[in-house]
């Protein structure tokens, strides 16, 4: 079934709901419809007015298969072409436009040939049999709303003509023998004066939101003549950042960044929602890599601006990434904003690190193209389990079962897939099926030459413990990273970094995810049978009875601190005070509380934003509660040689390398005692900054490296507990 609405603006004003007096809609969804279905490619030319599709069906829309509400009932197809002629009187009177659609599974929309939104698919244009990238349903059948396309005033001026005009719209499934396809559309236009000329909107209707500040920071992207954002490759845009550090106005200039980035869509669950998530590249004039520091983050050039459709609290992300890192390991830092594209206010965002490999990121060697041999080839490299084609991955041999067989896929992350060499390539394939190997064969757990020798225990335990606790049916099946550094720097296989919590922390409906009394491992999602995935790495750990002991200790003495309910609820509580105001406007935006989207959820959907709050916090209560009764609380108070966990985290510095001055930032969990002293490389302390009773909370301190040579240092947080951190910094002169 197809449903849309167009909202258009064309004047210069900078707000798309400025100089507005009324909308009106130019399309509504049971108008009648010329439709082609897609089993060759529907003719050269079937975008444009004056295309001849006297050969087409007609029906009103919406068109479509399988949700029992269509007007027009076709066939099963892969794809469904659309044309639709409207008339506009006067253009002079149209101040804005946008195009609400309705669709299962993706969607291509153009006016007079000009591209105005898309959604689920790549392909330009895509063709007539491409499947959608991702399942999407409709939510007009189930008394949701459909997803709203803004477009910008200098598109506008570019397709839409006084007189007649053509929307067209190709609409793809996910396949040919997918149940149901839907295409339904409205067309709704803002008009600057009292004057009345096409039809009422829909009793659904609501006027664009009018965005003008707020107290977190604000990101305003401009793409070339309003282009829409593909999901790849990136194309070229401009960014401002406005952070003041108190109320930002979008009329304020730009203080943190103004210049040239690359963006496009990225993820796949994520990107088929109406908030699109971005993947962005600091640019130079030029187009090449522009490594820049970003409200407060460590100095690179890929950054990541995650979406909150799939996570009404704004913070399953970043509070997986927060508790990953306050357990000694490298997480993306974040930081919430609002973002407004082309003029059209997109909501709250997480803007974030992208996991790469970087001395602040993943540091770990960085490994050219010329080193194909000896210790060079050993690292460093990232790899994952996740969505994949054959030409950026490679299968596995074994499964969870320690059978082989079933296609589960590595995929490269570092080097890039174009960038991999064949005989790094062969290593790292080598690599993973020795290991495996091992770990499938009699002797596994060797305490010499079993799985000790090749991972790094710590990671794998807190991997899991942080998978367990938010319950994230995608922390083994996808999403899933591995890291390995050099051979003379270790060389050690790790899990992480974390990365993709939206499914997490909530109640869904998959396999024993559903229930609600915070039951169920996460390791044993392969139950579900709906994707072929290696949990048996966790599974075989936990078969070595020292293993499962460390585990223990590891969770409970965790629960002491950055696992107690209070620690997690006090960053819960201070993300809701950042938020707060700024939930409004999202929410105006996308007026989604009190309904079920994006994941499956089975629970009570809260009306509110402060109920969203309350029912986080149960949950993980209650998740709490299921793991402290199923770990086993013997093995924890056994002798262990187990690091204690420490009551800091120690983010780093910025920016990085330096030149004289930089800031090094830390977190306290608890007040205490602790230092922060800077090493040369031959571990001589060169300074110390602090040396005393801190209270718990941030803390923020300059380092001035007057008098010392450029070179590589060490910054070090100690406490009075055996627990110390370091990171590497750089100063150049």
């Amino acid at each position: 079934m197809l449903r849309f609405i167009l909202l258009i603006p064309l004047t210069a004003a900078a707000d798309p709901a400025a100089g507005i007096d009324h909308w009106e809609s130019v399309i509504l969804n049971n108008f009648s419809w010329k439709y082609f279905i897609g089993k060759t490619e529907p003719g050269a030319g079937w975008k444009s007015l004056t295309f001849n599709d006297a050969a087409w069906k007609q029906g009103p829309g919406g068109i479509g298969y399988g949700d029992n509400d269509d007007n027009t009932v076709i066939e099963a197809c892969v794809s469904l072409y659309l044309r639709r002629k409207f008339s506009i009187l006067d253009t002079s009177r149209i101040e804005s436009a946008i195009l609400h659609m309705d669709y299962d599974d993706a969607f291509v929309a153009y006016i007079n040939g000009v591209e105005i939104a898309r959604a689920g698919i790549s392909g330009n244009p895509p063709a007539h049999n491409r499947t959608a990238d991702s399942d999407h349903e409709a939510q007009m059948p189930g008394g949701g709303l459909p997803s709203a396309f803004m477009l910008d005033k200098t598109r506008l001026r570019t397709c839409l003509t006084p007189g007649e005009n053509l929307l067209a719209i190709q609409v793809h499934n996910t396949s040919a023998s997918s149940s149901d396809l839907s295409s339904t559309a409205f067309l709704s236009v803002g008009i600057n004066d009292a004057s009345r000329s096409y039809r009422n909107t829909p009793g659904w209707f609501k006027a664009p939101f009018l965005f003008t500040s707020s107290n977190l920071p604000i990101i305003l992207i401009e793409t070339g003549n309003g282009s829409v954002i593909p999901d790849e490759p990136k194309i070229p845009a401009r960014m401002k950042i406005i952070h003041n550090g108190t109320l930002n106005q979008v009329t304020d200039a730009a203080n943190v960044y103004d210049g040239d980035i690359g963006i496009e869509i990225r993820g796949r669950y994520s990107a088929s929602l109406p908030q699109k998530p971005y993947g962005i590249e600091t640019r130079d004039g030029q187009g090449n890599n522009l490594n820049v520091s970003l409200l407060g983050l460590p100095v690179e050039n890929d950054w990541i601006l995650l979406a909150n459709y799939n996570d009404k609290t704004f913070m399953r992300n970043s509070l997986a990434f927060h508790l990953f890192r306050a357990m000694g390991h490298w997480a993306p830092r974040t930081v919430h904003c609002e973002v407004m594209v082309n003029n059209d206010y997109q909501g709250i965002y997480v803007f974030c690190e992208k996991i790469k490999r970087d001395n602040d990121r993943v540091d770990i060697d960085e490994l050219l193209p010329e080193e194909n041999a000896g210790e060079d080839l050993t690292g460093g490299y990232i790899f994952k389990i996740d969505y994949y084609t054959p030409a950026d991955s490679w299968v596995s041999a074994y499964t969870w079962t320690g059978e082989p067989g079933d296609d589960v896929h590595f995929v490269y992350e570092y080097p890039k897939p174009d960038e991999i060499t064949a005989q790094q390539k062969a290593y790292l394939q080598k690599y993973v099926y020795d290991f495996e190997t091992l770990m499938y064969g009699d002797y596994f757990d060797d305490p010499i030459d079993g799985f000790r020798s090749w991972i790094n225990v710590g990671s794998f335990i807190d991997y899991l413990i942080i998978g367990e606790l938010s319950r994230n049916v995608d922390a083994y099946k996808k999403s899933a990273f591995f890291f390995k550094d050099r051979d003379g720097k270790g060389g050690l296989l790790h899990a992480g970094p974390v990365w993709d919590f939206d499914w997490a922390w909530k109640n869904i409906d998959e396999c024993y995810f559903r229930e609600k009394d915070g039951s169920g491992w996460a390791y044993d999602v392969h139950q579900c049978g709906n994707w072929p995935i290696p949990p048996g790495w966790t599974l075989r750990l936990l078969e070595d009875p020292d293993f499962v002991r460390e585990l223990n200790i590891r969770y409970y003495s965790l629960r002491e601190t950055i696992l107690s309910e209070a620690f997690i609820n006090g960053y819960i509580d201070s993300v809701y005070a950042v938020v707060r105001d700024a939930q409004e406007h999202h929410y105006e935006k996308w007026p989604i509380l009190g309904m079920a989207v994006g994941a499956p959820e089975n629970d009570i959907q809260p009306a509110t934003f402060a109920g969203e709050m309350t029912k986080l916090k149960g949950w993980i209560k209650t998740r709490l509660s299921w793991l402290d009764a199923h770990f086993d609380y013997s093995l924890a108070v056994e002798e262990t040689e187990m690091k204690p966990a420490c009551n800091f985290i120690l983010d780093g510095n910025y920016p990085n390398p330096f030149n004289g001055l930089t800031n090094i930032t830390y977190t306290l969990l608890t007040a205490g005692p602790v230092a922060v002293r800077i090493y040369d490389t031959l571990g001589k302390p060169v300074r110390t900054l602090v040396h005393g009773m801190h209270a718990e909370g941030s803390h923020s301190i300059v380092f001035d490296a007057e008098g010392l040579p450029s070179g590589v240092y060490f910054c070090s947080l100690e406490s009075d507990n055996d627990c110390s951190a370091s990171k590497k910094i750089l100063l150049l002169r």
